[in-house]
């Protein structure tokens, strides 16, 4: 009678297996430098066990065992921790918007630029009565809010500075003249206008052009007004 040997097939699975055949002491060192919120040194973790046990040894074992899965033990400086495994270190990478707030020096050199332009750094420094730092600058035109915009034709051509399309767009504006005058601000509350220095606004061009087109839309109103009269008059 010939027996008949069955051929079992083994079945691998993804679930992952901790570390077998470890006694209690070692268990606590890993549940203390996994719990840990910074690396351990031995001492401190031999003031944590309850079992007189060789933590050098446990360590180095847990080491091994941990060496091939996604977490490791390390040992950095005599201090040890758990840490994601260097080659997987790509999955833990997160990228997120981070907001900063632009310096006083930038606000203000930004507003100044706004309701000046086109404006000299000198002229910037003069407004505000105090210099400032070039990155302060290199911060707005790295914001895209302000770029160079020729040279002004004085002695030294030094450059002079607008705002961009960018700025009209992330402020929602669809032209200069749409920005609010310093008593809009502060009726709005947006600043404090007994407080501030208005000359950091001061009447740029396109406040005096927006004057001059209202202007001239009157006087072509009352011409045509007077050219309607004119010919009824005619008529009579």
């Amino acid at each position: 009678m010939t027996k008949i040997k069955k051929k079992t097939k083994k079945i691998n699975d993804n679930i992952v297996t901790f570390p077998s055949k470890m006694n209690s002491g070692e268990r606590e060192i890993e549940a203390i430098v996994f719990a840990a919120a910074e690396p351990l040194d031995i001492d401190t973790i031999e003031s944590k066990i309850s079992k007189k046990i060789d933590v050098l040894k446990s360590l180095e074992k847990l080491q091994r065992e941990y060496s091939s899965r996604g977490i490791n033990l390390v040992c950095i400086s005599n201090r040890w921790s758990f840490r994601t495994s260097e080659n997987l270190s790509n999955l833990m990478s997160q990228e997120k918007t981070v907001e900063k707030k632009l310096s006083r020096a930038a606000v203000e050199t930004l507003a100044i630029i706004v309701y000046h332009q086109p404006v000299t750094r000198a002229e910037i420094e003069e407004i505000r009565g105090v210099a400032f730092g070039t990155n302060t600058l290199e911060i707005l035109m790295e914001l895209n809010w302000v770029k160079p915009q020729g040279r002004k034709d004085v002695p030294g051509k030094p450059i002079q500075y607008g705002t961009t399309n960018d700025f009209l767009s992330h402020f929602s504006l669809q032209k200069l003249s749409d920005l609010p005058t310093v008593d809009e601000l502060g009726s709005a509350g947006l600043i404090d206008s007994s407080n501030i220095d208005n000359a950091i606004f001061g009447t740029g061009k396109f406040y005096k052009e927006k004057q001059v087109e209202k202007k001239e839309d009157i006087y072509e109103n009352i011409d045509e007004m007077l050219g309607g009269t004119l010919s009824q008059d005619e008529d009579k």
